[in-house]
């Protein structure tokens, strides 16, 4: 297999790696969080509408984004998994089901602020559609998050509903997947420059065996002056192009994080990876500012029969020792920051709702600064 997955989206959008930017760790053949396997994303995206915002009818610039687990017919069987909030201003249902008991189930989905419900509620819809015999004696706490894009979008007209979430979770696949404004990134907005989604991966080596961590980001968050790219500090030399502002905006920042790895990892194992992904936020210029939902989110899909172990017995799980476990955090922090950097590089301008304005990060700049083959 080629690396061009690694320079190019399946659209042909440029990644990060496109313009000669160099990464620490090794990424799997999709650089992406799709490389777990088992893994897959779907997207739906709505993009309908130009000029004044018209509550209920748009402008609309959202969508929302579907990561399943496992695979389809595997949902209902638990992954363990941890939680962390570096800033808890924003939403992740289910995350005390995760604290309490170190796994969840069900698919995950990411969508704006103000649609959160909807996508909780659409993922149960699917799943008594999809996989029935999963909530015929039980009850069903999916994972949903948020962040805000009511910059661009109008985010209070509630334009996602439950089949364009069942559209996301029909349409998740592995592979190579899109990036930027699709599905919940959308409207989304970082450092200034138009965002939203991203992946990315990284290849463990640990004592003759190969795992995989990949992490997926829906990016809204950060000030432009604190920008950095691979540690050049990008901000100051980035003053335009400039948001447009036909209406205040708002300092509403946030930026949702998923790490998956195949690794055998205990749920307090799982935790503490959560708390490694703000390290590769930071690596970009993020510092967690007051209005900012910073959460994230980490799950193993080993350790499958003991997720499944039946009442009565005593159940088994592998793990890698904690002693060992300093490679899996490097690659955690290494594909988050990559993931953010693709979420801004495989991007357009976007104009929203009453014409506010955001550009894309310029191409032409990063082909100057890194010494690019390709982009423009």
């Amino acid at each position: 297999m080629t690396d061009n997955h690694h320079q190019t989206t399946p659209s042909g959008r440029p990644r990060a790696r496109a313009f000669g930017i160099s990464f620490d760790g090794k990424p799997g053949p999709f650089n992406a969080i799709t490389d777990v396997a088992g893994v897959a994303v779907g997207y739906s995206t709505l993009i309908s509408g130009d000029g004044a915002l018209v509550v209920g009818k748009g402008p609309v610039r959202t969508g929302v984004t579907a990561i399943l687990p496992r695979p389809r017919a595997d949902l209902a069987t638990p992954v363990f998994a941890g939680v962390f909030s570096q800033n808890g201003n924003g939403e992740l249902t289910g995350s005390h089901i995760i604290e309490e008991t170190g796994a969840f189930n069900l698919p995950i989905t990411i969508t704006n602020t103000h649609s959160c419900g909807v996508s909780r509620d659409g993922t149960l819809r699917w799943m008594q559609r999809v996989l029935p015999a999963a909530l015929d004696s039980g009850w069903g706490l999916p994972v949903a998050a948020e962040t805000y894009d009511g910059f661009l979008n109008d985010i209070n007209g509630h334009h996602l509903r439950s089949e364009h979430v069942a559209a996301a979770l029909d349409g998740a696949t592995g592979g190579s997947i899109e990036e930027g404004s699709v599905g919940g990134g959308t409207g989304m907005i970082a450092f200034g420059f138009k965002a939203g989604s991203g992946t990315a991966s990284r290849i463990v080596e640990w004592h003759g065996r190969r795992y995989t961590v990949g992490a997926f980001v829906q990016a809204n968050f950060g000030k432009r002056r604190n920008f950095t790219i691979r540690g050049l500090r990008a901000g100051p030399d980035l003053l335009e192009p400039a948001i447009r502002e036909s209406t205040p905006r708002a300092e509403k920042g946030s930026i949702i994080g998923v790490v998956a790895t195949d690794a055998p990892l205990l749920p307090h194992q799982m935790k503490r990876l959560a708390r490694r992904a703000p390290l590769g936020v930071a690596m970009t210029g993020g510092f967690g500012y007051h209005s900012s939902g910073d959460i994230f989110l980490a799950f193993s899909t080993a350790n499958h029969e003991a997720a499944l172990a039946p009442s009565g017995r005593i159940a088994s799980a592998d793990f890698i020792p904690d002693t060992d476990i300093d490679p899996f955090f490097d690659a955690v922090i290494e594909s988050v920051e990559e993931a953010i950097l693709n979420a801004l590089v495989a991007n357009d301008d976007m104009t929203g709702r009453d014409g506010n304005f955001v550009p894309a990060l310029p191409k032409a700049w990063l082909k100057g600064k890194f010494g690019a083959s390709q982009g423009k």
